[in-house]
């Protein structure tokens, strides 16, 4: 469903009286008649009927040529102006639609359909409060213009005004609780403002009333995997696909959802069906790509997200994605180069600047693994691996300051973790504090009795030494 549709109103207005059962030979005939007459008053039928016959088919061009004709015997005719306007509106010819409502308005300043059309024009030009105004003139002209009230509804949705959109969505349906297309569109605020139990409601008695709208099935499994409820989910996408197969983003947020329950080969099949409607669609190929990796196929995850690249050479996750894959099969070369290219388009990236540190030191280039790792605890202070990463490159290399604050911090943001105590061990022993050392390997050992084995297998011969045999014992 169209959030700006212009299409609602047009049979609201008022038309002159003529034979609606006309046919495309008829009109056709009647244009050939009108090209023969001289009469005026003949010319001016003959005009409305044409113009009229092909406004209501919306063949807008045709419509325009001949409404602009008969402006010219009835320059005075608000209506021809109003017509003109709403397929200049159409045809997104907004600033000459304005021109048009313009006239129609000072020929007939209190029509609110000519208000509704000025301000759907003014919408669409970027001059939304200015529109909003225009909503509000048409409102103030009759209190029961439901076109008016659901219009302005819409421009606020598109102003993220959403709570506003729904005091006017909600007067609507209390004085039509069957309006179908506002029950849509309060399902789509509270699903913005997260209110998701409301949003599935609307949807629900949105389909009640129109059981064949695919695009009302697949917001309501939007809302449905958003509350987890994921094999209800499923069954809404199905609705949708039912109504309308070559829907590709029905397609993608199925895969989406089977990719949550973890049935990563039923997510790889809507991917695929996601791209067999629309190639060029980067998140379904990036998706497949994550799909392939996590069931272990990483030449096929590869070129999905190379050609997630191709087509985007600017999507930074299908780098990241690439380069997990190549980290995988211990192509480090690659994955760091992947990495970095993915760095260049979007540096505040934690787990990125944490995967390229691992990627350069398996390269041998442990300086850069330790700017990357301090990068990636810029990013987020709160990465404990990347800290204690960033701390065994550290002692690895001889900084044993830096590596004892690294662990500290590690111990800070997880102090039940055995890990960064023991190596916190290992550092304060090489700084010849040994009292603080014993304490922090006393602590690991409580906390995960295998570090014992560990402590040994690292240090042949330790138990021999009186220090250490108790704490082995124990």
């Amino acid at each position: 469903m169209d959030r700006l549709d212009f299409e609602n109103f047009d049979d609201e207005f008022d038309e002159p009286r003529r034979d609606d059962q006309k046919t495309e030979e008829e009109i056709q005939k009647l244009s050939e008649q009108l090209k023969a007459e001289t009469s005026g008053s003949t010319n001016i039928e003959a005009l409305e009927e044409i113009a009229y016959f092909y406004f209501e088919r919306q063949k807008y061009p045709e419509a325009l040529d001949y409404f602009e004709r008969l402006l010219e015997f009835v320059p005075y005719n608000s209506d021809v102006w109003l017509r003109r306007g709403t397929i200049l509106n159409h045809l997104h010819r907004f600033e000459e639609a304005l021109e048009s409502f313009n006239h129609a308005q000072m020929l007939n300043p209190n029509d609110p359909d000519i208000c509704i059309g000025y301000a759907y024009a003014l919408e669409n030009i970027g001059r939304m409060e200015e529109a909003l105004s225009w909503y509000d003139k048409a409102i103030g002209l009759d209190e029961q213009n439901y076109d008016a009230l659901f219009m302005k509804a819409l421009s606020l949705e598109r102003l993220d005004r959403f709570d506003d959109a729904i005091k006017i969505l909600k007067l609507i349906l209390h004085e039509n609780p069957s309006h179908k297309e506002a029950l849509y569109e309060l399902g789509f605020c509270y699903e913005c403002l997260d209110r998701l139990d409301d949003a599935l409601n609307c949807y629900n008695q949105h389909i009640d009333l129109d059981p064949f709208n695919y695009t009302a099935w697949y917001n309501r499994g939007i809302v449905l995997n958003r509350k987890i409820s994921f094999i209800q989910a499923i069954e809404s996408y199905d609705f949708a696909l039912a109504l309308k197969e070559d829907f590709p983003s029905a397609w993608y947020n199925k895969g989406n959802t089977y990719a949550n329950m973890g049935r990563l080969h039923d997510a790889v099949d809507c991917y695929r069906m996601t791209i067999r409607f629309d190639e060029s669609d980067v998140p379904a190929w990036h998706n497949l790509g994550n799909a392939y990796e996590e069931l272990g196929m990483y030449k096929l995850a590869i070129k999905c997200f190379t050609q997630a690249i191709k087509i985007d050479s600017k999507h930074y996750e299908s780098y990241f994605g690439r380069g997990s894959c190549y980290d995988s099969i211990e192509n480090y070369q690659k994955a760091y180069n992947d990495y970095s290219t993915a760095l260049l388009l979007c540096k505040n990236y934690p787990e990125l600047w944490h995967a390229k540190a691992d990627a350069a030191y398996n390269l041998g280039k442990w300086r850069e693994a330790l700017y990357s790792y301090k990068m990636a605890v810029r990013w987020d202070p709160t990465n404990l691996s990347a800290w204690f990463d960033l701390g065994e490159t550290l002692l690895e290399f001889g900084y044993f300051k830096e590596a004892l604050k690294s662990f500290n911090k590690c111990i800070e943001l997880n102090p039940d973790w055995a890990d960064p105590y023991y190596d916190r061990a290992k550092v304060l022993f090489l700084m010849r504090k040994t009292f603080d050392a014993l304490e922090s390997l006393k602590r690991s050992f409580q906390l995960d009795p295998a570090k014992k084995n560990e402590f040994e297998e690292e240090f042949p011969g330790v138990r021999s030494l009186k220090e250490f045999t108790y704490l082995l014992e124990k």
